[in-house]
């Protein structure tokens, strides 16, 4: 496989290049031949021009293409508005096919059908290219479809952009589909000789602060954590609603985990009623974090995900990169984050609305990430592998201001996260055992009470206990020996009734404790209350010996009241004591 880079300057001087490009291929005109047109040129019949003359020079030879926010020729931004991958396959068994449809979100489910459809009956396809028109589209739906192709192709690619960024018209072309504002190409790639290594590169870091998304609908996010989503970059960043705001909001965009993947989302804009466009579909109940993005940062994730593309030895390297990136590095610096992939191999691309890529069978939409696909025909070709790590990049020598800023901020809000942790744990536990104090288990209860009420039906039992003769523990041995009997005994009913899944145990007061139990049958919970009264019995203690607990148990019945069920299983209990103590009572529903 070989790649071949042009650039459209003149007719003339674009004409020379493809005469030079047809000539060396007329030696093997079998070889299946590609060419990618990225263009910041708007103008259709300027790019159907170049696709005559590729036509008129090389009649067999694949073209399609986009409209972009910038270009990438040899591994960096491209001078000139229009730019030219040819890649040349050189193995027999390496088959293309290309494909257009009309991409609306009424098209989805038929684009991705006729998609699996080709797929199917080219059993060869491994791998998928695509450029689309997605401004102002939900990726929802193009997501789930085309994440149920065959598990083992790889899809991956870019939206098609405008070199204006507040410009919302893009289109795509291939040959003998035309142009489409609404279109969407694939390239289908395959053989038993191709291969292909796609990733993806973010740089960009979470901060600690969390916030869940309670209101958004599509690209439109309303609210955080309840409130306007704007106030989020009001309230921590100090972000104006100005004209300045995509500018000001480049380097915190926000953080979404999808299924264990990082996902970015940049704000593009601020409505009204301060809610925010965003670069692509929010999750309703997601959990976002705030983004930040540092040079030194960036370009050493870089370095570090780039060795495996290195290691993978190949021969033609894309890149789609989104507009936001070279946004936020500025012209003059934008092409380190793609210049040592140059070192490995040819490398072009575009900056993008959006990247695409399929991570373990799911199609993700990205924002603020660079995508890249390796190709190569046959194995390694062997010898030297390029390191990455030994790139003459500027990196900074010292440890960047930022990075000692966003330590010191995550530090302490893990802290303050840890204390308010520990603060609400002991709002709801004792002191002296650690399970739930009383007010949090008869919440418990009459919620579960609650619940079995509302749907009339479902099961709750409740097992009190009270160890016996405690008084004389605490006037004979000491408030001490008394304090080690009450925590055996909590750890008793930690061993078994927190094997249920549903049990809850709490201290009901002095030495009663209360444990319920959602989905138990009666008989299942007076079998689980003699396992703890023969667990505590079997304990001795140094100095108060062995000790017995009384226990009373019972269920509730549809429509009662808590009260009247802490009654009943009070009165249980107090049967077992009259009964000779250290035993088991139990009062069925009436």
């Amino acid at each position: 496989m070989k790649q071949f880079q042009l650039k459209y300057e003149t007719k003339e001087s674009f004409t020379e290049q493809l005469n030079k490009l047809s000539q060396w291929r007329s030696a093997n005109p079998s070889y299946t031949t590609i060419f990618r047109i990225f263009s910041q040129d708007m103008d259709k019949e300027h790019i159907a021009e170049i696709c005559r003359l590729i036509e008129d020079k090389m009649p067999d030879a694949l073209y399609f293409g986009c409209t972009s926010n910038a270009n990438i020729i040899e591994g960096a931004l491209a001078k000139d508005k229009i730019i030219l991958s040819c890649t040349v396959f050189e193995y027999e068994t390496t088959q293309a096919r290309l494909l257009q449809f009309p991409f609306l979100e009424n098209d989805v489910k038929d684009d991705i059908h006729s998609l699996r459809e080709a797929c199917e009956a080219n059993p060869w396809v491994n791998s998928i290219e695509m450029v689309a028109t997605i401004m102002d589209m939900s990726m929802k739906e193009f997501c789930d479809e085309m994440s149920r192709l065959p598990r083992d192709i790889q899809v991956f690619g870019g939206g098609a952009f405008n070199p204006n960024m507040d410009d919302d018209t893009a289109f795509v072309f291939s040959k003998g589909n035309g142009f489409s504002d609404h279109g969407i190409v694939f390239l289908l790639l395959g053989g038993k000789d191709f291969h292909t290594y796609s990733t993806f590169i973010s740089g960009w870091k979470p901060l600690q602060r969390r916030f869940r998304i309670t209101k958004a609908e599509k690209a439109i996010l309303y609210e955080l954590d309840g409130r306007p989503a704007f106030d989020v970059y009001q309230r921590f960043l100090n972000i104006s609603k100005n004209d300045k705001f995509f500018s000001n909001t480049l380097e915190f965009p926000l953080f979404m985990d999808h299924n264990g993947i990082d996902l970015l989302r940049c704000p593009l804009a601020v409505n009204e009623d301060d809610s925010l466009v965003m670069s692509s579909d929010m999750e309703e109940n997601g959990i976002v974090k705030l983004a930040y993005g540092d040079p030194g940062t960036i370009l050493n994730s870089i370095r570090k995900d780039g060795q495996k593309i290195a290691d993978f030895q190949p021969e033609v390297i894309l890149t789609f990169s989104c507009a936001v990136r070279r946004a936020f590095w500025g012209d003059q610096s934008i092409s380190d984050e793609t210049i040592l992939f140059h070192n490995v191999a040819p490398t072009a691309g575009f900056y993008t609305h959006g990247e695409f890529i399929r991570i373990k069978g799911d199609m993700l939409n990205f924002n603020v990430t660079l995508v890249i696909a390796a190709m190569r025909e046959g194995e390694p070709k062997g010898g030297e592998i390029v390191n990455i790590y030994d790139s003459h990049l500027d990196t900074p020598d010292k440890i960047p201001i930022i990075w000692r800023f966003v330590s010191f901020i995550e530090a302490a809000t893990a802290e303050l996260e840890e204390a308010n942790r520990r603060l609400a744990r002991t709002s709801i536990t004792d002191g002296l055992t650690t399970l739930y104090n009383r007010a949090e288990i008869e919440r418990r209860i009459r919620h579960a009470l609650e619940l079995i009420n509302k749907e009339g039906s479902g099961i709750i039992s409740l097992i009190m206990l009270d160890i016996d003769n405690f008084k004389r523990v605490n006037d004979i041995y000491g408030h001490k020996e008394g304090d080690n009997v009450i925590i055996a005994l909590s750890d008793v009913l930690r061993k078994i009734a927190f094997k249920i899944p549903s049990a809850s145990a709490g201290r009901w007061g002095g030495e009663e404790f209360m444990v319920l139990l959602a989905g138990k049958q009666i008989d299942e919970t007076i079998e689980t209350a003699e396992k703890i009264r023969t667990a505590f019995a079997s304990i001795s203690y140094e100095t108060a010996g062995c000790q017995t607990v009384s226990i009373g148990v019972t269920q509730a019945k549809i429509g009662e009241t808590a009260d009247t069920l802490y009654t009943r299983v009070d009165k249980a209990l107090y049967m077992a004591k009259a009964a000779g103590k250290n035993q088991v009572v139990s009062l069925r529903q009436d």
